[in-house]
């Protein structure tokens, strides 16, 4: 087993990688709560197909964030962060196509973007989620329109021994904000995509739905989503935060979002500690009043 030192020597020198050692992470989440680790930038399948296995044979836990959207880093990561950033050439979305394949670092809006001019029908589901695309299929992420999972056809997959395998997407692979098909360790490199056709209303939908997540939720602040996912479709996280009399709890400089209950806002320098200690107090409340017990949306790399 290669030292660790030896091993970012390798790695270094893996064409299309490139890694950065205590690299400030803090800008690699939406949320902003401080963390530093090592990061490598990933450029090529290929290049992350020989990662892996490099990683995996020295027994390094390594993970991917993307946008970084729903996730929380720690101050300090013991894993490496590996980021995905594929080429892809935007002039392919100048015109409609039965079936897409896209790489898993595309960011969301850029598809957003594509459904707004043709009216694609289907696409309308993920309005307004900042993410990569690949995270949004991880999590199958939502709005109250839908699911991305439907309109995902197949998954192609780096496994940790760097073979590039395809999974063919059914009626199972996908629930409620969660995929049963990415095992320990792979990481999704493409995504292959259809649409429900074509309805020059859905530009008007998408449109419309923007504004009201502008007026509904605190987009233009510091935040990493939703926190809680809802305990059913009845039951919504951010209604039930609410009725708790939580909105705008504070604990330093992070707060319950006095718009939207299952926001929380970093209003600078905010830190983990915060956090938990305001998951802590809401899932203690929802269990004392509701008998609920709240589970996280947001990805946090170990348990609260």
């Amino acid at each position: 087993m290669l030292s660790y030192s030896e091993l970012k020597k390798y790695i270094s020198a893996l064409e299309d990688c490139e890694f950065f050692e205590d690299k400030d992470l803090t800008s690699f989440t939406t949320f902003k709560l401080a963390s530093t680790g090592d990061l490598i930038e990933v450029k090529s399948v290929e290049a992350l197909q020989k990662l892996l296995p490099l990683l995996s044979q020295n027994q390094k836990e390594y993970l991917v964030v993307g946008w970084g959207a729903n996730q929380i880093l720690p101050p300090v990561c013991d894993k490496i962060i590996i980021h995905l950033d594929f080429p892809f050439d935007l002039n392919s979305l100048s015109d409609i196509k039965n079936e897409y394949e896209f790489p898993a670092s595309l960011g969301l809006n850029h598809l957003t973007a594509h459904a707004v001019k043709f009216g694609l029908k289907g696409w309308e589901v993920f309005t307004g989620i900042p993410a990569s695309l690949g995270g949004a299929v991880y999590m199958n992420a939502g709005t109250n329109l839908g699911e991305i999972g439907k309109m995902v056809t197949k998954v192609k997959l780096v496994t940790p021994n760097g073979i590039l395998r395809e999974e063919v997407i059914n009626g199972k692979s996908f629930s409620y904000r969660h995929n049963h098909f990415v095992k320990s360790g792979e990481i999704i490199v493409f995504i292959t995509m259809i649409h429900a056709g074509v309805d020059e209303g859905i530009s008007v939908k998408i449109k419309q739905y923007l504004e009201y997540r502008k007026k509904s939720q605190p987009l233009t602040t510091k935040n990493c989503g939703c926190v809680f996912k809802n305990p059913n479709k009845e039951l919504q996280a951010g209604r039930l935060i609410d009725l708790l009399g939580l909105k705008g709890l504070q604990i330093g400089n992070l707060r319950v979002s006095p718009k939207h209950g299952n926001f929380m806002e970093n209003l600078g320098g905010a830190n983990w500690d915060h956090f938990k200690a305001i998951v802590d107090i809401i899932q203690y409340e929802m269990d004392h009043f509701y008998g609920i017990e709240f589970e996280l949306e947001v990805k946090i790399p170990y348990h609260l």
